[in-house]
């Protein structure tokens, strides 16, 4: 494994050679592939593309083979993530604040919760719209609820880059449109660029910036009128995929989108 702090130009994140083997399983092979700065990467893919693998070599969680670069100063960027599930025994008695302030204050939070702290928790939550949420309980929470609380605990340390798997998991088409919308408002005012896994062909075609289509190797990538073709979208996901070519704006046939959405979102 080699992380490697380095200029390159407009590149956030660029990807050399990353492979990984698990259990005598290929799961990514030589994965060549670039994050520009300032916008927003989409990885696609079919179910066991190791999309969400790829993810975790980034975040130093899966062990590989090869490098990865980070453009820009020369340091190490300072990474926010919001994954696409957040185990947590429902029924324990912890708020929203309580949650976001264990991040944030050292001290432990039956000693009190600190004024700094309790501010700084607030300013995130107002941050993705939900001050409201302050004093509910994190069990009560709904989907795009928990979604909002964790994207402001990923906006604690005030991240270069924010990496998002599956954001429009567990929500409904209008939840994750708004979502995605929120990104956009946030990336301009914070200026961070992000990586996001989706499942989603809608939300990639009208948000994203930037394609990297993914089965084990990279089949393709560039813009979202560049690679969301028929022949890559066909050679990615099979036979069943099409495209609507609407003026530069690539999306998929009626009713595969449905088909998509509703396959296993685990990943390898």
């Amino acid at each position: 494994m080699n992380v490697v702090p380095g200029t390159h130009g407009r590149t956030a994140v660029s990807f050399r050679g990353v492979s990984v083997n698990r259990g005598g399983s290929q799961i990514l092979e030589n994965i060549d592939a670039s994050v520009p700065v300032g916008g927003n990467t989409a990885i696609i893919g079919p179910n066991g593309a190791g999309k969400t693998t790829l993810l975790l070599t980034l975040l130093g969680q899966a062990d590989f083979t090869g490098s990865i670069h980070y453009g820009g100063s020369g340091e190490r960027m300072r990474i926010g993530y919001v994954p696409q599930r957040f185990s947590f025994d429902r029924g324990l008695p912890v708020t929203v604040m309580e949650f976001l302030v264990m991040g944030i204050q050292r001290k432990p939070l039956w000693l009190g919760i600190s004024r700094n702290s309790r501010d700084r928790a607030m300013q995130l939550l107002e941050s993705v719209h939900v001050s409201s949420l302050a004093g509910r309980h994190l069990g009560a929470l709904s989907g795009g609820e928990m979604q909002r609380v964790l994207l402001a605990l990923a906006l604690e340390h005030e991240p270069e880059l924010l990496v998002l798997d599956e954001p429009s998991a567990g929500v409904d088409v209008k939840g994750g449109n708004v979502f995605c919308e929120l990104l956009e408002e946030l990336g301009r005012k914070w200026k961070f660029t992000q990586l996001m896994v989706s499942h989603d062909l809608a939300t990639v075609t009208h948000h994203a910036t930037h394609v990297i289509c993914l089965n084990r190797r990279v089949v393709a990538e560039g813009s979202p009128s560049e690679v969301l073709t028929a022949a890559v979208l066909k050679s990615l996901f099979g036979i069943h995929m099409g495209v609507i070519d609407s003026s530069h704006i690539a999306s998929v046939e009626p009713g595969v989108q449905d088909e998509v959405s509703g396959r296993e979102r685990d990943d390898a």
